[in-house]
């Protein structure tokens, strides 16, 4: 029996070579064939790869792959013992003794250290020690890993420090300040009721090199030779595991080697073992600089397989390529036999502008990456029949930053299917390939994973409104309960008017300093909710000190009776974790709280099996459970939030599965499944600089990493591998896409260091002159719709592609870049053509639309006429607490408070009811607001009953309605009704500061009134105004006016709105009424007047909280094509709107129009009160 070492440059040789060795059946007939392989990813390729050989008929590649198994174990040992389920030695169960090893060791002196660096000890302040103790399960599992990693890669420094020492394993000692791990991990052993993991390892030894089977080795069932396949590092005490099973057992490593010239240069050299890293010297002897600085992880292993005798059959050198050969297998051949051509034979290398088998993308952004690859795969796709998306894999360091992204560029055909019409395809092809994404985060796959994380998250947070309404937003639980879009938005509309900030009670406010405040609060706010569902709102209004949400009916009665059911479960869970301490207990609470606020479709049951299947591993590894298993310990581990966020946190890691891969997709994973693997076209997205390699700095309590061996593990010296594996499964062609250029600005950034030594590499490979090397490396335009990504297709620009072929398969793209090139037209105006007359317009008005049309012509335009609706933009809410109140809040209180007073009610009533409302700031803060808030209230308030002679405090102004029918001299009929009728008088008592448009509807009113009730019937308007630096009121009065005079102004106003149906009036009311006020207050200066209309028109910019104007509203901005100047909207005047003499724009004629009987002739008079 011997170890047997097969090396080769391509996994699919080696894959044959192990098919022709499974060929030959084991003695046993059912003893099952064991290959190790290091990911799932291989595993499935491999399985696949040895169909094609196995049990495979004459005409081949019809076999099966049967009566092997695949295992992808965390060691050998526990491999060979068969608990690698329940390894105690395993990180993910080691951390818990670990967790315990620390909570019991803090108080002592050895671990002063480990105490100060989790806020135990003396001398940290108390927020600093509150943050540090956040952390104590996240050290925890760190130290576990590190300890787990001793134990693999150097077994004699643990050997010495179980033995009372505190060596380096190296011959030294471990340094001062990490003088604490030895008596840590002594604490550890004694708390583990199992073999220590080097006393295991060398029963393990002893036992396979003696041929002892059980009960020595309960767990051996291995047959009589197994494989290990696809592997780039082995640690030192697997390699001695190796050798004892290889004393009675054929033992066959399977290894991809990139360079077996460099392998058989370095024999001599690494015959000595693993020696410190800084003394092995073999990057100096490979010839070929990327073998030097990518392949070491390969060299070490080299090293590391010195160790114990092995056999090799001897690999066939390759043989020098052909000069006219494709750029990438140069190199690769190149690479294979370590060899470095000389400037004579480079420049003998030409290669054709048609050679794309070597791309470097450089592009701006992440979004730009995904953009650039969905091209360059359509046209390797395009232009090779025989090439399918199963050939081709694509890897990444971040899958999850960039998932959303290839989700969004590839694989929607099923979604947008008809083009423009032109005859043009609809989408990207791209679009109608099937893709698969191999190993993403639980979290991220499984909803239930993640809400359970939510959860998490905001039991250590305030609960705001939008975090809430964001989880009832979540699939599962709108599932759950009965959530439709509507019901979203209802909720949503509820919740802001009921005033929830953030917290769950009172009690949930204590933790922030500020108990007993409720004010705000779910609880709070829901209570608003129920009491407004249960009462009648025209009779009572509130229960005790809760005041009763308006505009609930019976039909809202379910919908809020789910979301008080939503909020209290949550509630309860949230409750139940402020007290859940031991591992099982928090696994209780967080499946009993996902369970009872998300359901999944029965197609989708697998969520809650996963779920439940994730909590008993916490359970279980904890060890609070009944049976704990091997190493485990009976009681269970306490853990804090923080500490359960950070387990959540590491279990949401990427995980592949054997089903994600080969299943005839186009494959997007993460750079470790399928490394090695071959296919055609193998594409690595985002190897940015500082992304890749992985920027991990050695970690200060690694003992190994002071002076590391050769063979131990560093994850930046694995990516580097990764990436020379990569490149050497490219059959056809590699693509890498990179951000060379800052989305933002646009400066250049640099590829990341070994993506930049593969590009010198590519120059020193081939003649860099020749067009195929000039275009390895592609800078990209920001935009795909640039002309030069669409080259002959649309643009007289050098093309990205040869042959002047496009860049782009982009259909819109192709349509951007044909606009951006074309000839440019004068932007036209939306609404520059008029409509036909409106029909009815001049003949039956309702009032209220008369009104509504002077309130803002451009808006009624748009809803009138072309029954358009702007959505309003919501304003982002506030999750405070109210301190103080922004004008408008300010003004819906005291509205409020204006309406109730004027409607009788008593004072003291008002106020308690926008107390309990929870708009006001709390407390005495509140209590201010109140003050000047009914100091001004009262102000018009009395104004109103003086102006009217009736109402008082508790006493209710008893206004009435008109019902008007009117017939204007143009014959046009008026209709409606006026309200707030006090006698012969329009009442409107408003809290607002009086503007242009409460002026102008009063003034209609007169109009309607007079022509109604006489000559002596008036419209009054009160409200707030400043007088110079001095809050007060004002009193409007309009009217009298003479009936046929009234009759003839309203048919000049409906005359106005039935040429704004037609086409968009140049009438801002307030701009309007502001340049009729300067030409009519002045000498008749037009340009005057023009002037201080601009400024009444355009929002002050520099103020970056200043109000916005009128041209700001959107619909002014919607009808003029944007927030246009003043001076581009005053047009010119019809031939039947030169009213007023000497005025030159129809802004003008119309603002005098409409105000000049206003402001002329007495007819408005106003005073201060």
């Amino acid at each position: 029996m011997t170890l047997v070492v097969h090396r080769d440059v391509s996994t699919a040789a080696l894959a044959e070579g192990l098919a022709a060795l499974l060929a030959e059946p084991l003695p046993d007939p059912f003893a099952e064939e064991v290959v190790a392989v290091p990911a799932k990813g291989v595993e499935r390729w491999l399985a696949q790869r040895l169909s094609h050989t196995l049990g495979a008929g004459t005409a081949g590649h019809d076999g099966v792959c049967a009566g092997i198994r695949f295992l992808n174990p965390h060691s050998l040992v526990s491999m060979v013992l068969g608990i690698e389920r329940d390894d105690p030695w395993h990180p993910d169960r080691l951390v818990w003794p670990v967790l315990e090893a620390i909570d019991t060791s803090l108080g002592e002196p050895w671990a002063d250290t480990l105490a100060r660096h989790l806020g135990r000890g003396e001398g940290v302040d108390a927020e600093r020690a509150a943050l540090r103790r956040g952390r104590r399960y996240a050290v925890a599992r760190r130290l576990a890993g590190l300890l787990a990693g001793y134990a693999a890669s150097r077994p004699a420094m643990i050997t010495d420090w179980r033995e009372g020492g505190s060596g380096d394993g190296l011959g030294g000692q471990v340094e001062d300040d990490l003088g604490w791990q030895p008596p840590l991990w002594r604490r550890v052993l004694e708390l583990v009721d199992a073999e220590p993991p080097d006393v295991r390892q060398q029963r393990v030894v002893a036992a396979l090199r003696s041929g002892e089977h059980a009960p020595s080795l309960p767990g051996l069932e291995l047959p009589g030779r197994l494989s290990l396949f696809g592997h780039t590092r082995i640690a030192r005490s697997e390699v001695e595991v190796l050798a004892a099973l290889a004393e009675h057992r054929d033992v066959h490593l399977w290894l991809p080697q990139a360079s077996p010239a460099a392998w058989q240069a370095l024999a001599p050299q690494v015959s000595a073992g693993p020696v410190p890293r800084d003394e092995d010297e073999t990057a100096l002897l490979v010839d070929h600089p990327l073998l030097a600085s990518l392949g070491r992880d390969a060299r070490e292993l080299q090293r590391t397989l010195s160790l114990v005798p092995h056999t090799a059959p001897e690999v066939p050198a390759p043989s020098p390529p052909p000069p006219s050969g494709a750029l990438l297998h140069l190199l690769q051949t190149d690479l294979a036999r370590d060899h470095v051509p000389s400037p004579q034979a480079v420049a003998g290398r030409h290669i054709g502008a048609d050679d794309r088998s070597l791309q470097v993308h450089a592009c701006h952004g992440q979004a730009r990456q995904v953009d650039v690859l969905r091209d360059v795969l359509a046209d390797l796709l395009e232009h090779d029949p025989t090439l399918e998306p199963r050939d081709v894999l694509v890897m990444c360091p971040d899958i999850d930053t960039y998932a959303p992204l290839v989700h969004a560029g590839f694989g929607l055909g099923e979604v947008v299917r008809e083009g423009p019409g032109d005859g043009s395809p609809a989408t990207h092809p791209a679009h109608s390939l099937r893709v698969r994404l191999a190993d993403r985060a639980p979290t991220r796959a499984n909803p239930l994973l993640a809400l359970a994380a939510r959860l998490v998250g905001l039991a250590g947070g305030r609960l705001t409104a939008g975090e809430v309404l964001d989880l009832a937003r979540s699939a599962p639980v709108r599932r759950h309960f009965g959530l439709d879009d509507d019901d979203l938005e209802r909720l949503g509309d509820w919740v802001g008017s009921v005033g929830v900030r953030w917290g769950l009670d009172e009690e949930h406010r204590a933790d922030y300093a500020l108990p007993g405040l409720t004010q705000n609060t779910w609880q709070a706010g829901l209570a608003r909710v129920l009491v407004g569902a249960a009462v009648d709102g025209e009779e009572v209004d509130h229960l005790g000190t809760t005041l009763g949400l308006d505009d609930l009916d019976s039909g809202d009665l379910d919908l809020a009776g789910r979301m008080a059911e939503l909020v209290a479960r949550l509630g309860r869970t949230l409750r139940a974790m402020r007290v859940a301490s031991e591992a099982v207990g928090w696994a209780d609470v967080l499946e009993e709280g996902v369970l009872g606020l998300a359901d999944t479709a029965p197609t989708e049951a697998w969520q809650v099996t996963q779920l439940r299947r994730e909590l008993d591993l916490l359970r279980r590894y904890a060890g609070g459970a009944s049976d704990p298993g091997p190493g485990g310990t009976a009681s269970g581990t306490t853990l804090a939030l923080s500490d359960v966020h950070a387990l959540l946190d590491e279990q949401a890691a990427g995980r592949a599965t054997r089903s994600n891969f080969r299943t005839g997709t186009l494959t997007v994973c993460t750079m470790v499944p399928m490394r090695s693997v071959p296919h055609r076209v193998v594409a690595l997205v985002g190897l940015d600089d500082g992304v890749f390699p992985r920027t991990t700095a050695a970690d200060g309590d690694d003992a190994t990493a002071r002076r590391p061996v050769t063979g131990e593990r560093d994850p930046r010296s694995e990516d580097r591998q990764l990436l020379l594996d990569a490149l050497m499964a490219a059959r056809d062609a590699l693509v890498v896409t990179y951000t060379g250029f800052d989305e933002h600005t646009g400066a250049p950034r640099p590829p990341a260091v070994p993506l930049g030594e593969l590009l010198d590499a590519v120059r020193r490979t081939a003649d860099p002159a020749s067009p195929g090397v000039a275009r390895v490396l592609t800078r990209h335009p920001l935009q795909p719709f640039d002309p030069r990504n669409l080259g002959a297709a649309g643009a007289d620009t050098t093309s990205l592609l040869p042959q002047d072929r496009p860049f782009s398969h982009d259909p819109a793209a192709l349509r951007g870049g044909r606009a951006a090139v074309g000839e440019r037209a004068p932007r036209p105006r939306p609404m520059d053509a008029p409509l036909g007359p409106h029909h009815g317009a001049a003949d039956a008005v309702e009032l209220d639309a008369l009104l509504r049309f002077f309130d803002n012509p451009a808006r009624a335009y748009l809803r009138d006429r072309l029954g358009l609706l702007l959505p309003q933009v919501p304003e982002e809410a506030s999750e405070g607490i109210p301190i103080e109140l922004d004008g408008l809040d300010k003004w819906g209180v005291g509205d409020r408070v204006l309406q109730a007073v004027l409607a009788g009610r008593e004072p003291g009533a008002t106020v308690d009811a926008e107390l309990w409302r929870g708009e006001l700031p709390p407390g005495a803060l509140g209590t201010g607001v109140m003050k000047e808030v009914t100091r001004q209230a009262q102000l018009v308030a009395e104004a109103t009953w003086r102006a009217t002679g009736q109402g008082g405090w508790g006493v209710p102004l008893e206004r009435d309605t008109l019902d008007v029918d009117l017939t204007l001299p143009g014959g046009a009929r008026l209709t409606g009704t006026v309200t707030g009728m006090v006698g012969r008088r329009a009442v409107t008592a408003t809290y607002s500061t009086v503007k242009a448009k409460q002026r102008l509807r009063s003034w209609i009113t007169s109009l309607v009134l007079a022509a109604a009730l006489g000559p002596d019937a008036t419209s009054h308007l009160l409200g707030r105004h400043r007088w110079g630096r001095h809050p007060g009121g004002v009193h409007y009065t309009h009217g009298p006016h003479e009936p046929d005079r009234a009759l003839e102004l309203l048919d000049q106003l409906v005359d106005l709105r039935a040429r704004g149906l037609v086409e968009p009036l140049p009438l801002p009311v307030q701009t309007s009424l502001r340049w009729a006020e300067s030409y009519l207050g002045g000498p008749g200066d037009e340009r005057a007047a023009t002037l201080d209309a601009v400024r009444e028109w355009r929002t002050d910019d520099t103020f970056e909280q200043a109000f916005p104007k009128e041209q700001d509203d959107p619909s002014q901005a919607y009808v003029h094509g944007g927030a246009v100047p003043l001076q581009e909207i005053l047009g010119v005047p019809r031939e039947d709107e030169r009213w007023a003499t000497g005025v030159e724009h129809r802004l003008g004629q119309l603002a005098l129009r409409v105000w000049g009987p206003v402001l002329t002739g007495g007819a408005e008079r106003r005073e201060r009160v």
